[in-house]
């Protein structure tokens, strides 16, 4: 039935996008006409590049006066030509490689030794080993792809409920974009013009926030369903984990420690860390082949292209918005609505958050801040304070339906259907959402230690 219903509703909306677009071009209402056509290549299903592209193309064609078509095309290259973005294929690779080495096993074996005798002791270890491993790959959907896997399947084993071990994976695999390295935080400081390694910075203390905020839910959890310790606390276990897993360790300790620290730009800190992954894999563990490493990097090349892709296609739908001073009315609109700065930040966090259901990080990213970002700034919100506003309120998306893109890896690996995975995950939006408002009322939490090193 449900498959049956989507279509249905699909097509509905695409027929009422396409006379809502054939009415805008008639009236020449040009700027509700792109975001009509875009709205309308994404519900046919269209590639996020080619939906953004596509749009600024049509859009050209039939409202850009004698602007050339090949503009299109320029922007689009000139969107990409951006050394910073050299940082994106390098975290993917190196992320991939931390879970080809096998440093995941590493990294859970160390945290059971950590946090293991709490009670509910592995859904704790399941937050320590993602705050571990947030410092190698950047990606929500990485630590949930490759940690998840090991998580659910231990804590299965040890009788815990198959909706809770999802929940607190879901929730716990988006403290990985926050924590420094983050992929999200690379685009928005292209697309913002922002530094890098401050947004780096400012997302540490607010990701130590997502975590104890978790663990705290995973102890209500574990006194109402009495969860057992799973491991109790010894000094020799925790030192041989250590051991085992200290060059694992490492890889953190060089990419945020070369960046926060000045050795290394957040580029060439990406790339240290592809040869340290590198390095353990061929020489120390022995555990990287030569159809493991082209699998690796085939996975590397596919994403970043995606990513690219989309970074090229908004660009083009950027310049569209500024050239026809969108974010200027969109600043008016809200200032209509309000003049206080916390009214719009928590408008601001509604909009993302909505945005979030429906938008994949990169896409939501490319095309929002240059329509959102003047606005804040025009309202005091430090441009780096809001970059880790946007980013938190789009890795909860993650864990929301429609788009959901962590709800579907878990559901893949773990096999229970969507609509649990989902059901699962809802207790733990709460201490999310709690951090998120913390995070953009309080703007010293993100601020503080980028003021500390660069300032």
């Amino acid at each position: 039935m449900k498959g049956r219903i989507a279509p249905k509703i699909n097509t509905l909306l695409l027929i009422i996008a396409f006379a809502c677009a054939i009415g805008l071009a008639i009236e020449g209402q040009d700027m509700a006409f792109l975001f009509v056509a875009i709205f309308m290549m994404l519900v046919i299903g269209m590639p996020v590049a080619l939906a953004l592209a596509g749009s600024s193309l049509i859009w050209v064609l039939l409202f850009g006066g004698r602007l050339p078509d090949l503009v299109v095309a320029q922007r689009m290259v000139n969107g990409v030509d951006s050394f910073p973005l050299l940082a994106v294929p390098f975290f993917i690779l190196a992320g991939s490689l931390m879970n080809a080495v096998g440093i995941t096993n590493r990294i859970f074996a160390f945290a059971t030794a950590c946090v293991g005798w709490m009670h509910g002791g592995l859904g704790h270890v399941n937050i320590g080993a993602s705050v571990i491993f947030a410092g190698m790959s950047g990606a929500a959907v990485a630590d949930a792809g490759g940690l998840g896997t090991i998580e659910i399947k231990a804590m299965r084993d040890a009788g815990y409920d198959a909706d809770f071990s999802v929940g607190v994976t879901a929730a716990s695999s988006t403290i990985g974009p926050i924590i420094p390295p983050s992929l999200p935080m690379v685009i928005y400081g292209v697309m913002a013009s922002a530094s890098i390694g401050q947004l780096f910075a400012a997302g540490f203390i607010p990701g130590l926030l997502m975590a104890v905020a978790l663990m705290l839910m995973v102890g209500y959890f574990a006194h109402k369903r009495k969860y057992p310790r799973d491991a109790s606390f010894s000094l020799r276990v925790l030192g041989r984990t250590f051991l085992g897993a200290f060059l694992s360790l490492m890889t953190p300790v060089i990419i945020v420690g070369g960046i926060l620290f000045g050795i290394f730009t957040p580029t060439e800190a990406a790339t240290a860390a592809v040869i340290w992954a590198l390095f353990l894999g061929l020489v120390i563990y022995r555990t990287l082949n030569v159809g493991r490493l082209l699998k690796v990097s085939m996975e590397t090349i596919e994403t970043t292209a995606i990513i690219l892709l989309i970074v090229a296609g908004a660009s083009i739908f950027a310049w569209i918005l500024t050239q026809n001073k969108v974010t200027e009315q969109v600043a008016v609109l809200i200032t209509s609505l309000t003049d206080n700065k916390f009214a719009v930040i928590l408008l601001l966090n509604v909009i993302l958050f909505i945005v979030g259901f429906f938008m994949e990080t990169v896409a939501a990213i490319t095309i929002l801040v240059p329509v959102l970002l003047p606005v804040a700034v025009q309202f005091g919100i430090d441009p780096v304070h809001f970059g880790v506003i946007m980013v938190l309120n789009l890795m909860i998306g993650l864990l929301t339906p429609p788009v959901g893109m962590v709800l579907y890896v878990l559901s893949r690996v773990s096999g229970v259907p969507f609509e649990r995975c989902t059901k699962a995950t809802l207790p733990f939006l709460i201490p999310l959402i709690a951090v998120l408002l913390l995070v953009s009322f309080v703007p010293a939490f993100s601020l503080w230690l980028p003021t500390l090193i660069y300032r």
